[in-house]
């Protein structure tokens, strides 16, 4: 399976979690996506200063684009591959549903 597939499969596993798994709907509120956005200013940045730096690669046969090294085109931004956002957002969302679903799963405290 190639890194494309199991981005595509990783956003939609990650949305049918919040959505009808945990019933979280995290992705509903503006709260989540203000966050996203900050979030994913850093992952470009740092995605972006390890691969245009070469320190990572990706093979060409498991994502869009070729093995060429662009800033934005070629199916890469910042110089990295698409993907990385969309496997971002996946781990990020996960994350933040199952934290939302543990919070109201913990029993209130009283006030003493």
């Amino acid at each position: 399976m190639t890194y494309t597939a199991l981005a595509v499969v990783g956003v939609l596993l990650a949305l049918a979690l919040d959505r009808w798994g945990l019933r979280t709907r995290v992705t509903s509120t503006r709260d989540w996506w203000s966050a996203y956005a900050i979030i994913v200013f850093f992952q470009l940045l740092t995605n972006g200063w390890l691969t245009g730096r070469g320190i990572v690669r990706y093979s060409p046969d498991a994502i869009i684009g070729s093995d060429r090294i662009v800033l934005v085109g070629d199916g890469r931004l910042v110089y990295a591959p698409v993907e990385d956002l969309a496997f971002g957002f996946a781990l990020v969302l996960t994350s933040c549903a199952v934290w939302t679903w543990l919070g109201r799963r913990r029993p209130s405290r009283e006030a003493a």
